[in-house]
């Protein structure tokens, strides 16, 4: 689960499969996806002079139907490594075989 606020996301499975988004958000096991799950929710009018609208909002989806992708949206399967220093960083390798970081780990 090395999902987290601001990564860039393929969804895998579901109606909006193929499509890549920002996650906006992780709660346990469900991410908020931007432009992903959109649904319509009905507002009642809040005051006399006030109006009922339609707005349209982002629903979370499952953690298993999205998977990490990288700029040009093509899949990445990160590996954990040790450094030197004793931190851990995450990485993936790249179409040319070269090793490129994702993201430093807290120690």
């Amino acid at each position: 689960m090395w999902v987290r606020k601001g990564d860039k996301v393929r969804v895998i499975a579901g109606n909006d499969k193929g499509v890549i988004g920002e996650v906006m958000c992780r709660k346990g096991d469900r991410v908020l996806v931007r432009g992903v799950n959109v649904r319509k929710k009905h507002l009642k009018k809040q005051t006399q002079e006030g109006r009922a609208e339609i707005i349209e909002i982002e629903r979370p989806i499952h953690i298993s139907n999205v998977t990490l992708c990288d700029a040009d949206g093509s899949r990445i399967k990160l590996k954990v490594k040790t450094t030197e220093s004793g931190s851990k960083e995450l990485f993936y390798i790249g179409k040319g075989g070269d090793e490129i970081n994702y993201r430093n780990l807290r120690k």
